[in-house]
């Protein structure tokens, strides 16, 4: 009877809901994809991020939106709020670029401070429950050919804009923007929840779109991930949460109500 009630309450083949992320990194991740036309050329992206519910572990956990960068450079780009426990009120924003060998991106000089001296993540006190637009944008192109691309966090509530730094890369534009939340806390850690709204693409021409519909997935079992991390629609929002039962198959497209 002990053997049955231990084996009935033990994780199943392919799930990871207890103990830490296998994966090189030590992190486990899900995703949200833009559906948006293959290879759309864009100049700008913008979301709104509420961590309606904070991970109450002194774990890292960042909530970002990522682009990547076209040739000549390459690489990506992602900007976030992120659960950090070396910052002040365990707060920080991320905002870090690559060119697809790997080195970072320049930038200018962040108008933030850094608890950890670190050029992409900076001091914010972010609040649990509070709206945020991530804004990423390309500015006018320099001299030497290269473009600015700004990182700001406006608090939607108060209206004020924080200028992170500025990247600055060969790229004239991005492509296949993803949310996504980056989690080094144990599978059976305390649970969280994201939700995100107001998805907007500018295109190169100039174009604006809503984003309604985003396609779920999430790192899998066997490259490390945790498998108790779910990703829904709620109303007007993109939701993902940790620490439950997963509902949402990997490759489903969500749309909003």
């Amino acid at each position: 009877m002990r053997d049955w009630v231990r084996n009935f309450f033990s994780p199943r083949v392919g799930e990871r809901v207890a103990g830490a992320p296998t994966s090189a990194s030590g992190a486990s991740s899900f995703f949200l994809w833009w559906d948006l036309p293959f290879g759309e050329r864009l100049i700008e992206v913008s979301v709104t991020l509420e961590v309606a519910r904070r991970p109450e572990i002194d774990r890292l956990v960042s909530f970002a939106i990522q682009g990547a960068l076209v040739k000549p450079d390459g690489g990506s780009c992602h900007l976030g709020l992120q659960h950090h426990p070396r910052f002040p009120d365990r707060s920080s924003v991320n905002w870090s670029g690559y060119a697809a060998n790997g080195d970072p991106l320049d930038s200018t000089t962040p108008g933030l401070p850094s608890a950890t001296d670190d050029i992409a993540t900076r001091d914010f006190s972010w609040q649990e429950g509070v709206p945020y637009q991530l804004t990423i944008e390309r500015g006018e192109e320099h001299d030497d050919g290269r473009f600015p691309w700004t990182g700001s966090v406006t608090n939607v509530q108060t209206g004020r804009r924080e200028v992170i730094r500025d990247l600055i890369s060969g790229s004239p534009h991005m492509r296949a923007p993803v949310m996504y939340v980056e989690s080094y806390a144990p599978c059976d850690g305390p649970g969280f929840e994201a939700r995100w709204s107001n998805a907007i693409a500018v295109s190169l021409g100039g174009g604006v779109r809503s984003v309604q519909s985003m396609r779920v997935d999430y790192q899998p079992h066997a490259a490390g991930g945790c498998t108790n991390t779910n990703s829904s629609v709620d109303g007007t929002s993109f939701v993902q949460r940790a620490g439950l039962m997963r509902t949402t198959k990997p490759g489903t497209t969500i749309r909003l109500d």
